[in-house]
């Protein structure tokens, strides 16, 4: 049985899909976004009938939506969709599981509003080339960009605010606070950033030797990649005829054959490996940074009990921002999720500065 819940979320995916809509420059895209506001309009109005409530009670965008609109005005569009795509799959999963738990039986119909992209697609006049653009978009972009970001800033802010009270704890906010929480911020930072461009660039450097192979594999041996291509088809539901009369097509274009081969038995999207890892370990760095920075910017100006309490005050803020911004990709209530964020930053912190005590303590004995 939906609830105000389910209702809101509807409502929420189709104002997103259209803010889609009116800002893709492609009419077919900008058409299919279209097409998915008013399904989502319409399970609203499902909702609410079997609810017994008229389109009047409809609620308004929630504040999580507006603000993921002002983002693709600031970033762009494409970050939207990936949220839109990760809330669409997220909400499958839910049904999924709360099926298997009431022991319902499980129809495949779960995942409609992930697969009903593919089926406008289908049924709408879309090249080929829109498609490729439009599906490496939806899977490359979007929350994970912002994630990365929120996660960023919440692992600076927390392992520093940990050590910087650990050091407060220590020494009651005097002596070498400053000098470990710039310590902490930059170790971290570096360590953010080195384990990024090393995580990039060895995916990449597997992919492209994945695709190497794939190619030569494609030049020496063509009749076994035919084949392949064949099976590939097949898979998808093409009468096994029609399958091969595709391959025996495709395989004269030697790129066409291998981009296809490389998608679809390989599972590589080529255009993700065109990032830089030196940028994503520069991003890396400035977002571990940027949270990282607010335990210690009291300690600057101030020592003592007043730096530790503003430094604690200055946290917990960034702590219930980081939590409030994580309910973009989430849905759950931001008071929950900020208050949330800030109990396990405190509770870390409070932690390390006992035990900064008590070592402070003994040292001193």
């Amino acid at each position: 049985m939906p609830d105000l819940r389910s209702i809101q979320t509807e409502v929420d995916a189709g104002y997103l899909y259209k803010k889609l809509a009116e800002k893709e420059e492609d009419k077919a895209v900008s058409e299919i976004f279209q097409q998915m506001s008013e399904i989502e309009h319409n399970h609203a109005i499902a909702f609410l009938q079997k609810l017994k409530l008229s389109e009047s009670d409809m609620p308004s965008p929630s504040f999580r939506a507006k603000a993921l609109n002002r983002i693709g005005k600031i970033f762009g569009y494409d970050y939207v969709l990936g949220v839109l795509m990760d809330t669409e799959k997220s909400l499958s999963n839910s049904i999924i599981n709360l099926k298997k738990k009431t022991n319902q039986a499980v129809t495949g119909s779960e995942a409609n509003h992930v697969k009903v992209l593919r089926n406008i697609i289908g049924q709408s006049k879309v090249s080929g080339s829109t498609i490729a653009r439009f599906e490496s978009r939806h899977r490359s972009v979007g929350g994970n960009a912002l994630r990365a970001a929120v996660l960023g800033g919440n692992d600076g802010l927390v392992s520093n605010f940990s050590l910087v009270m650990g050091v407060a704890g220590a020494t009651s906010g005097q002596q070498g606070v400053l000098l470990a929480g710039l310590a902490g911020l930059l170790a971290g930072a570096l360590s953010m950033a080195l384990g990024e461009w090393i995580s990039v660039k060895s995916s990449q450097e597997l992919y492209e030797n994945q695709m190497q192979i794939e190619m030569e594999e494609l030049e020496t041996s063509p009749e076994n990649e035919m084949k392949e291509l064949e099976l590939i088809y097949k898979s998808k539901g093409i009468p096994e005829a029609q399958a091969k009369e595709m391959a025996g097509r495709i395989i004269n274009n030697k790129e066409e054959a291998h981009e296809l081969l490389v998608r679809e038995e390989l599972g590589i999207n080529a255009e993700e490996l065109k990032g830089s890892a030196f940028e994503a370990a520069l991003y890396s760095f400035f977002l571990f940074a940027v949270g990282a920075i607010i335990p210690v910017f009291p300690f600057m100006f101030l020592s003592g009990t007043t730096a530790i309490l503003i430094s604690t005050a200055a946290s917990a803020v960034g702590l219930f921002i980081i939590g409030s911004a994580i309910t973009l990709f989430t849905g759950r209530n931001i008071w929950f999720s900020g208050f949330r964020q800030v109990i396990f930053g405190l509770a870390a912190a409070a932690i390390t500065f006992g035990i900064g005590k008590l070592i402070g303590v003994n040292v001193a004995g």
